[in-house]
């Protein structure tokens, strides 16, 4: 079977069979409580909740008037318990809501509404309502993703089921148990965008094909749907790299993938939005993988949305004594390292990667030596050598003319990269700086006029 490709990127190892043969578990938090971020994607949002309140499972407890905002709903039933500032993915601090469980598994769901027979404008709202984001990582709301300007038109819905990074197995499993949710996910966004589908598999899951290709020419989508085999390769999953593999086309710099025709949409992602339309239920859980050297029993779980890393420990994985050397949210290539596992499972959070010191590395950086094995791997076509040289002395705007902001922070650079120069942390400071400074830019010209 013919597979597509793109220019450049890496091999990593691939470390899929730690837990790709586990079915996904249900697991609740041990301790009976979750932390539930404020905000997950989007605007911010303000808590409907205070402290002291009962709420059901699937009651919305935060939400926001802006276009962007997405609500979020309590993943368990319960009283609120505490509302403040906890560690979140980043390392970061976000206001969370605490709730601790009843017992009771009170339900508060929406009702059941047809995808095919209710409006346009319905079918986005309850996609609004039901509080779901992109659960690939960047967590950007699905209901702005699918209405895009007018002026934008949709010819392809590609969903990302290549999961490139190392480790992470929750897309694939899903896939396997639940395939219909996905077909009947993609068969709503396409009846919503008037676009043909695109499965994007990595050829390393090629043997899933035949079974999704089964439902759709059993659902009556041939004519929409297709599956296509993509090479595995790493960062393959990567919205820009996936357009350019099916479609043979680029992603403008500085623009969206709704400029070339395309939105992009996670496995997990229409699931949730099946679910919203056939059960009216909100998205209050997800399925993640726990995997590394440093687990004894690697494994795919699905957990409410809140639920504390260090709460699902010894009940559902264990790791070996002594052996973590960095905790992961995420994937390795672009996950966020933590401190512990103190923090919350979020939308976005497809993994939790335990890695032993032989997995990672944890040496100083040394002198770059010019190699230009970083640009030779670059999909985006950068020079990253020249961009960090002129992070390092200050020259700001020298990089961004290098494409600084057009880094996607796929981590190919410095998995490359022979002197472990920390390319990615440092095009992230760089971007930062440059998000800044337009900040202020924009609070200047306003209070001009």
């Amino acid at each position: 079977m013919k597979t597509h490709t793109f220019k450049g990127g890496v091999f990593p190892l691939e470390m899929k069979e730690l837990s790709n043969k586990c079915p996904i578990k249900e697991a609740f938090p041990s301790s009976g409580t979750v932390a539930i971020p404020v905000t997950m994607g989007g605007a911010p949002n303000t808590p409907l909740v205070k402290v002291g309140d009962s709420v059901a499972k699937g009651q919305k407890i935060a939400s926001g008037e802006m276009f962007m905002s997405v609500p979020v709903h309590s993943s368990i039933s319960g009283k609120v318990k505490k509302i403040q500032n906890c560690t979140v993915t980043g390392g970061m601090t976000a206001p969370c809501i605490i709730i601790e469980a009843d017992g009771s598994d009170n339900v508060q769901f929406m009702e059941p509404l047809d995808p095919f027979a209710c409006g346009r404008d319905e079918a986005l709202a309850r996609i609004k309502e039901a509080g779901i984001v992109g659960m690939g990582g960047a967590s950007f709301p699905a209901h702005v993703k699918l209405n895009p300007p007018e002026d934008k038109e949709i010819d392809y819905v590609l969903v990302n089921a290549a999961e490139c990074e190392p480790y992470l197995t929750c897309d694939e499993r899903t896939m396997i148990e639940t395939p219909e949710r996905l077909i009947d996910g993609l068969a709503i966004v396409l009846n919503l965008a008037g676009a043909a589908g695109i499965i994007a598999l990595e050829d390393n899951k090629a043997y899933i094909k035949p079974s999704l290709e089964k439902i759709i020419q059993e659902k009556g989508y041939a004519d929409d749907m297709q599956v296509m085999l993509v090479k595995t390769k790493y960062p393959q999953g990567a919205e820009k790299f996936i357009i350019s593999s099916c479609l043979g086309s680029e992603i403008p710099a500085g623009k969206l993938p709704a400029d070339a025709g395309v939105i992009i949409s996670n496995v997990g992602t229409l699931c949730a939005i099946s679910d919203a339309f056939r059960l009216g239920k909100p998205l209050i859980e997800r399925s993640l993988t726990i995997s590394g050297g440093a687990v004894e029993n690697p494994c795919n779980l699905r957990v409410p949305v809140g639920t504390l890393v260090c709460d699902l420990t010894p009940e559902y994985f264990t790791l070996k004594e002594n052996a973590a050397a960095k905790i992961i949210s995420g994937g390795p290539m672009m996950g966020f390292a933590m401190p512990d596992m103190n923090f919350p499972v979020a939308k976005g959070t497809g993994g939790i990667t335990f890695l032993e010191k032989e997995e990672t590395y944890l040496c100083d950086e040394e002198q770059c030596i010019g190699c230009g094995m970083c640009v030779s791997v670059c999909a985006m076509r950068l020079s990253p050598v020249l961009m960090v040289r002129e992070l390092k002395t200050g020259c700001i705007d020298k990089a961004k003319k290098l494409g600084l902001m057009d880094c996607v922070e796929c981590g190919c650079c410095a998995y490359i990269c022979p002197a472990n120069v920390r390319l990615v942390q440092r095009f992230r400071i760089g971007k930062s700086i440059v998000r800044e400074q337009m900040a202020a830019a924009k609070a200047k010209e306003a209070v001009k006029k």
